[in-house]
Protein backbone atom coordinates (compact mmCIF):
# COMPACT_ATOMS: atom_id res chain seq x y z
CA UNK A 1 0.00 0.00 0.00
CA UNK A 2 3.08 2.04 0.74
CA UNK A 3 4.10 1.90 -2.41
CA UNK A 4 0.72 2.99 -4.23
CA UNK A 5 0.62 5.94 -2.19
CA UNK A 6 4.20 6.98 -3.58
CA UNK A 7 3.14 6.39 -7.00
CA UNK A 8 -0.14 8.35 -6.52
CA UNK A 9 1.39 10.95 -5.20
CA UNK A 10 4.59 11.11 -7.85
CA UNK A 11 1.52 10.88 -10.18
CA UNK A 12 -0.31 14.02 -8.80
CA UNK A 13 2.91 15.75 -8.95
CA UNK A 14 3.70 15.32 -12.35
CA UNK A 15 0.15 16.02 -12.92
CA UNK A 16 0.53 19.27 -10.99
CA UNK A 17 3.47 20.59 -12.68
CA UNK A 18 1.95 19.44 -16.02
CA UNK A 19 -0.79 21.31 -15.37
CA UNK A 20 0.89 24.25 -14.39
CA UNK A 21 2.95 24.51 -17.30
CA UNK A 22 -0.05 23.92 -19.49
CA UNK A 23 -2.17 27.12 -17.98
CA UNK A 24 -0.50 30.26 -19.00
CA UNK A 25 -1.60 34.37 -19.00
CA UNK A 26 -1.38 36.37 -21.52
CA UNK A 27 -1.82 40.71 -20.04
CA UNK A 28 -4.15 42.88 -21.84
CA UNK A 29 -2.38 44.86 -25.12
CA UNK A 30 -0.12 41.37 -25.29
CA UNK A 31 -0.70 38.54 -27.60
CA UNK A 32 0.81 35.26 -27.64
CA UNK A 33 2.88 33.26 -29.99
CA UNK A 34 3.70 29.63 -29.84
CA UNK A 35 6.68 27.67 -30.54
CA UNK A 36 6.77 23.81 -30.75
CA UNK A 37 9.97 22.00 -30.91
CA UNK A 38 11.37 25.11 -31.70
CA UNK A 39 8.77 25.72 -34.82
CA UNK A 40 7.01 28.40 -34.92
CA UNK A 41 3.32 27.23 -34.92
CA UNK A 42 0.44 29.72 -36.71
CA UNK A 43 -2.23 29.53 -33.30
CA UNK A 44 -2.06 32.85 -31.75
CA UNK A 45 -3.84 34.30 -28.48
CA UNK A 46 -4.82 36.94 -27.01
CA UNK A 47 -5.07 38.67 -23.26
CA UNK A 48 -6.35 35.91 -20.85
CA UNK A 49 -6.05 32.82 -19.41
CA UNK A 50 -4.85 29.62 -22.26
CA UNK A 51 -3.90 25.59 -22.09
CA UNK A 52 -0.76 24.19 -24.22
CA UNK A 53 0.68 21.24 -24.26
CA UNK A 54 3.11 21.16 -21.41
CA UNK A 55 6.79 20.57 -22.04
CA UNK A 56 6.49 20.48 -25.79
CA UNK A 57 4.96 23.79 -26.20
CA UNK A 58 6.22 27.24 -25.75
CA UNK A 59 4.66 30.73 -25.56
CA UNK A 60 6.47 34.46 -25.80
CA UNK A 61 4.27 37.27 -25.16
CA UNK A 62 4.66 40.13 -27.96
CA UNK A 63 3.60 43.33 -27.04
CA UNK A 64 0.71 45.26 -29.30
CA UNK A 65 0.68 48.77 -27.41
CA UNK A 66 2.38 51.76 -27.20
CA UNK A 67 5.97 51.30 -26.19
CA UNK A 68 9.57 52.85 -26.29
CA UNK A 69 12.54 51.34 -27.27
CA UNK A 70 15.93 53.18 -25.89
CA UNK A 71 19.31 52.90 -28.17
CA UNK A 72 22.05 53.64 -25.87
CA UNK A 73 25.74 55.10 -26.52
CA UNK A 74 25.60 55.22 -30.44
CA UNK A 75 28.57 55.68 -32.10
CA UNK A 76 28.33 58.22 -35.08
CA UNK A 77 31.35 59.80 -37.33
CA UNK A 78 30.87 62.60 -39.11
CA UNK A 79 31.84 63.82 -42.40
CA UNK A 80 35.10 65.60 -40.94
CA UNK A 81 36.23 62.42 -39.24
CA UNK A 82 35.25 63.34 -35.45
CA UNK A 83 33.50 60.79 -33.79
CA UNK A 84 30.36 61.74 -31.38
CA UNK A 85 28.19 59.17 -29.01
CA UNK A 86 24.61 59.86 -28.77
CA UNK A 87 23.81 59.02 -25.37
CA UNK A 88 19.78 57.93 -26.35
CA UNK A 89 17.77 57.56 -28.71
CA UNK A 90 14.22 56.78 -27.81
CA UNK A 91 12.13 55.27 -30.39
CA UNK A 92 8.33 55.01 -29.68
CA UNK A 93 6.28 52.49 -31.03
CA UNK A 94 3.63 49.70 -31.45
CA UNK A 95 3.00 46.61 -33.35
CA UNK A 96 -0.88 46.12 -34.57
CA UNK A 97 -1.76 42.80 -33.54
CA UNK A 98 -3.00 41.18 -37.23
CA UNK A 99 1.08 41.60 -37.87
CA UNK A 100 2.29 39.86 -35.14
CA UNK A 101 2.29 36.25 -36.22
CA UNK A 102 3.97 37.71 -39.73
CA UNK A 103 7.00 39.81 -38.09
CA UNK A 104 7.79 36.96 -35.22
CA UNK A 105 8.26 34.57 -37.51
CA UNK A 106 10.04 36.85 -39.99
CA UNK A 107 12.04 38.77 -37.31
CA UNK A 108 11.76 36.33 -34.31
CA UNK A 109 9.80 37.23 -31.30
CA UNK A 110 13.00 39.83 -30.48
CA UNK A 111 11.91 41.85 -33.77
CA UNK A 112 12.71 45.24 -32.23
CA UNK A 113 16.68 44.13 -32.16
CA UNK A 114 16.40 43.73 -36.14
CA UNK A 115 14.21 46.49 -36.73
CA UNK A 116 14.71 49.24 -34.16
CA UNK A 117 18.10 48.42 -32.61
CA UNK A 118 19.98 47.87 -35.43
CA UNK A 119 18.25 50.08 -38.31
CA UNK A 120 19.12 53.23 -35.71
CA UNK A 121 22.82 52.76 -35.77
CA UNK A 122 23.10 52.24 -39.11
CA UNK A 123 20.50 55.35 -40.50
CA UNK A 124 22.23 58.06 -37.91
CA UNK A 125 25.59 56.76 -38.94
CA UNK A 126 24.27 57.57 -42.42
CA UNK A 127 23.01 61.36 -41.55
CA UNK A 128 26.09 61.87 -39.87
CA UNK A 129 28.59 60.44 -42.34
CA UNK A 130 27.32 62.83 -45.18
CA UNK A 131 27.13 65.98 -42.50
CA UNK A 132 29.83 68.17 -40.88
CA UNK A 133 29.68 68.49 -36.90
CA UNK A 134 28.40 71.81 -37.13
CA UNK A 135 25.41 70.63 -38.97
CA UNK A 136 25.10 67.64 -36.67
CA UNK A 137 25.28 69.09 -33.22
CA UNK A 138 24.07 72.72 -34.14
CA UNK A 139 22.84 73.56 -37.82
CA UNK A 140 20.61 70.04 -38.22
CA UNK A 141 20.19 68.46 -35.02
CA UNK A 142 16.17 69.71 -34.57
CA UNK A 143 16.05 67.61 -37.91
CA UNK A 144 17.48 64.61 -36.90
CA UNK A 145 14.45 63.03 -34.69
CA UNK A 146 12.35 63.53 -37.99
CA UNK A 147 14.29 62.74 -40.37
CA UNK A 148 15.14 59.08 -38.40
CA UNK A 149 11.48 58.38 -37.84
CA UNK A 150 10.63 58.79 -41.73
CA UNK A 151 13.84 56.81 -42.89
CA UNK A 152 12.79 54.27 -40.22
CA UNK A 153 8.95 54.07 -41.07
CA UNK A 154 9.73 53.57 -44.58
CA UNK A 155 12.03 50.83 -44.37
CA UNK A 156 9.60 48.87 -41.63
CA UNK A 157 6.50 49.65 -44.57
CA UNK A 158 8.41 47.95 -46.65
CA UNK A 159 10.35 45.45 -44.79
CA UNK A 160 7.89 44.65 -41.53
CA UNK A 161 4.29 46.07 -42.59
CA UNK A 162 2.61 46.50 -38.83
CA UNK A 163 5.38 48.19 -37.00
CA UNK A 164 4.01 52.12 -36.50
CA UNK A 165 6.94 54.64 -35.57
CA UNK A 166 4.87 56.87 -33.57
CA UNK A 167 7.83 59.19 -32.43
CA UNK A 168 11.72 59.58 -32.18
CA UNK A 169 13.58 61.62 -29.75
CA UNK A 170 17.38 62.28 -29.83
CA UNK A 171 19.31 63.83 -27.46
CA UNK A 172 22.14 66.40 -27.69
CA UNK A 173 25.28 64.65 -28.68
CA UNK A 174 28.42 63.85 -26.98
CA UNK A 175 31.50 65.90 -28.37
CA UNK A 176 35.21 66.03 -27.63
CA UNK A 177 35.39 68.54 -24.88
CA UNK A 178 37.68 70.74 -26.88
CA UNK A 179 35.19 71.07 -29.13
CA UNK A 180 32.67 71.69 -26.85
CA UNK A 181 34.26 74.64 -25.06
CA UNK A 182 34.89 76.28 -28.82
CA UNK A 183 31.05 76.16 -29.33
CA UNK A 184 30.17 76.99 -25.97
CA UNK A 185 32.37 80.16 -26.97
CA UNK A 186 30.53 80.85 -30.16
CA UNK A 187 27.00 80.21 -28.67
CA UNK A 188 28.61 82.54 -25.83
CA UNK A 189 29.40 85.50 -28.70
CA UNK A 190 26.29 84.39 -30.74
CA UNK A 191 24.46 85.22 -27.47
CA UNK A 192 26.19 88.64 -26.86
CA UNK A 193 25.28 89.18 -30.89
CA UNK A 194 22.10 89.28 -30.64
CA UNK A 195 21.99 90.99 -26.96
CA UNK A 196 23.80 93.53 -28.98
CA UNK A 197 21.12 93.28 -32.06
CA UNK A 198 18.32 93.23 -29.87
CA UNK A 199 19.38 96.90 -27.86
CA UNK A 200 19.84 98.37 -31.21
CA UNK A 201 16.35 96.93 -32.10
CA UNK A 202 15.54 98.77 -29.14
CA UNK A 203 17.47 102.09 -29.83
CA UNK A 204 16.14 101.72 -33.25
CA UNK A 205 12.51 101.65 -31.74
CA UNK A 206 12.97 104.23 -29.33
CA UNK A 207 14.21 106.59 -32.07
CA UNK A 208 11.06 105.62 -34.65
CA UNK A 209 8.68 106.30 -31.58
CA UNK A 210 10.38 109.67 -30.59
CA UNK A 211 10.58 110.53 -34.56
CA UNK A 212 6.80 109.14 -34.83
CA UNK A 213 5.93 111.31 -31.72
CA UNK A 214 7.64 114.51 -33.65
CA UNK A 215 5.85 113.82 -36.64
CA UNK A 216 2.48 113.91 -34.71
CA UNK A 217 3.52 116.72 -32.61
CA UNK A 218 3.77 118.79 -35.95
CA UNK A 219 0.82 117.47 -37.88
CA UNK A 220 -0.85 118.40 -34.67
CA UNK A 221 0.53 122.01 -34.97
CA UNK A 222 -0.10 122.16 -37.95
CA UNK A 223 -3.74 120.98 -38.29
CA UNK A 224 -4.04 124.01 -34.94
CA UNK A 225 -2.58 126.22 -37.23
CA UNK A 226 -4.41 125.14 -40.34
CA UNK A 227 -7.67 125.68 -38.38
CA UNK A 228 -6.44 129.35 -36.79
CA UNK A 229 -6.03 130.24 -40.49
CA UNK A 230 -9.56 128.90 -41.69
CA UNK A 231 -10.67 130.63 -38.54
CA UNK A 232 -8.93 133.73 -39.48
CA UNK A 233 -9.96 133.86 -43.47
CA UNK A 234 -13.55 132.51 -42.26
CA UNK A 235 -13.33 136.17 -40.12
CA UNK A 236 -11.61 138.27 -42.98
CA UNK A 237 -14.73 136.94 -45.30
CA UNK A 238 -17.08 137.91 -42.95
CA UNK A 239 -15.77 141.37 -42.63
CA UNK A 240 -15.42 141.70 -46.13
CA UNK A 241 -19.03 140.57 -46.34
CA UNK A 242 -20.35 142.71 -43.84
CA UNK A 243 -18.45 145.66 -45.30
CA UNK A 244 -19.71 144.68 -49.08
CA UNK A 245 -23.03 144.59 -47.21
CA UNK A 246 -22.57 148.30 -45.82
CA UNK A 247 -20.86 149.65 -48.48
CA UNK A 248 -24.04 148.49 -50.65
CA UNK A 249 -26.37 149.80 -47.87
CA UNK A 250 -24.54 153.29 -47.73
CA UNK A 251 -24.17 153.26 -51.72
CA UNK A 252 -28.12 152.59 -52.22
CA UNK A 253 -28.55 155.55 -49.43
CA UNK A 254 -26.70 157.90 -51.40
CA UNK A 255 -28.20 156.64 -54.53
CA UNK A 256 -31.38 156.91 -52.67
CA UNK A 257 -30.35 160.64 -51.49
CA UNK A 258 -28.87 161.73 -55.10
CA UNK A 259 -32.62 160.05 -56.84
CA UNK A 260 -33.99 162.59 -54.51
CA UNK A 261 -31.88 165.47 -55.16
CA UNK A 262 -31.71 164.89 -58.62
CA UNK A 263 -35.79 164.78 -58.56
CA UNK A 264 -35.95 167.64 -56.73
CA UNK A 265 -33.39 169.70 -58.86
CA UNK A 266 -35.76 168.55 -62.09
CA UNK A 267 -39.14 169.61 -60.03
CA UNK A 268 -37.25 172.82 -58.85
CA UNK A 269 -36.19 173.65 -62.46
CA UNK A 270 -39.33 172.52 -64.12
CA UNK A 271 -40.89 175.00 -61.30
CA UNK A 272 -38.37 177.70 -62.44
CA UNK A 273 -39.25 177.37 -66.37
CA UNK A 274 -42.85 177.90 -65.00
CA UNK A 275 -41.57 180.88 -62.34
CA UNK A 276 -39.30 182.71 -64.30
CA UNK A 277 -41.06 184.50 -66.60
CA UNK A 278 -40.11 187.80 -68.44
CA UNK A 279 -43.04 189.53 -66.15
CA UNK A 280 -41.25 187.73 -63.09
CA UNK A 281 -37.66 188.69 -63.68
CA UNK A 282 -38.91 192.40 -64.29
CA UNK A 283 -40.30 192.41 -61.00
CA UNK A 284 -37.19 190.69 -59.33
CA UNK A 285 -35.32 193.50 -61.50
CA UNK A 286 -37.58 196.31 -60.11
CA UNK A 287 -37.03 194.84 -56.02
CA UNK A 288 -33.62 194.57 -56.67
CA UNK A 289 -33.00 198.42 -57.62
CA UNK A 290 -35.59 199.17 -54.58
CA UNK A 291 -33.24 197.54 -51.77
CA UNK A 292 -30.34 200.34 -53.16
CA UNK A 293 -30.66 203.23 -50.50
CA UNK A 294 -28.64 205.66 -53.64
CA UNK A 295 -27.70 205.17 -56.65
CA UNK A 296 -25.41 207.92 -58.33
CA UNK A 297 -25.05 208.94 -62.47
CA UNK A 298 -22.11 210.53 -63.85
CA UNK A 299 -21.87 212.15 -67.44
CA UNK A 300 -19.29 208.55 -67.94
CA UNK A 301 -20.39 206.25 -66.13
CA UNK A 302 -17.59 203.75 -64.91
CA UNK A 303 -18.80 202.43 -61.76
CA UNK A 304 -21.78 202.15 -59.61
CA UNK A 305 -21.68 202.53 -55.78
CA UNK A 306 -24.30 200.99 -54.05
CA UNK A 307 -25.20 201.98 -50.61
CA UNK A 308 -27.14 199.64 -48.38
CA UNK A 309 -29.39 200.82 -45.01
CA UNK A 310 -28.81 197.91 -43.26
CA UNK A 311 -25.57 196.57 -43.94
CA UNK A 312 -21.97 198.53 -44.30
CA UNK A 313 -21.60 200.59 -47.46
CA UNK A 314 -20.39 198.14 -50.11
CA UNK A 315 -19.15 198.70 -53.62
CA UNK A 316 -19.85 196.59 -56.64
CA UNK A 317 -17.71 197.11 -59.65
CA UNK A 318 -19.48 197.10 -63.12
CA UNK A 319 -18.53 197.00 -66.55
CA UNK A 320 -19.40 200.41 -68.59
CA UNK A 321 -21.32 198.58 -70.91
CA UNK A 322 -23.75 196.86 -68.17
CA UNK A 323 -24.12 200.12 -66.52
CA UNK A 324 -25.23 201.77 -70.15
CA UNK A 325 -27.35 199.07 -70.67
CA UNK A 326 -29.14 198.77 -67.01
CA UNK A 327 -29.77 202.86 -67.56
CA UNK A 328 -31.28 201.99 -70.80
CA UNK A 329 -33.63 199.77 -69.19
CA UNK A 330 -34.36 202.36 -66.72
CA UNK A 331 -34.80 204.84 -68.90
CA UNK A 332 -37.23 202.74 -71.09
CA UNK A 333 -39.31 201.86 -67.66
Amino acid sequence: MAQWGAAFSIIAAIGGAALFAAVHKLEEGHTGVYYRGGALLTATSGPGFHLMLPFITSYRSVQTTLQTDEVKNVPCGTSGGVMIYFDRIEVVNFLVPSAVFDIVRNFTADYDKALIFNKVHHELNQFCSVHSLQEVYIGLFDQIDENLKLTLQEDLTSMAPGLIIQAVRVTKPNIPESIRRNYELMESEKTKLLITQQTQKVVEKEAETERIKAIIEAEKVAQVSEIKFGQKVMEKETEKRISEIEDGAFLARQRTRADAEFYTANKLADANKLKLTPQYLQLVKFQAIAANSKIYFGSEIPQMFVDSGAKPPAAATVSAAAAAALWGDLSVD
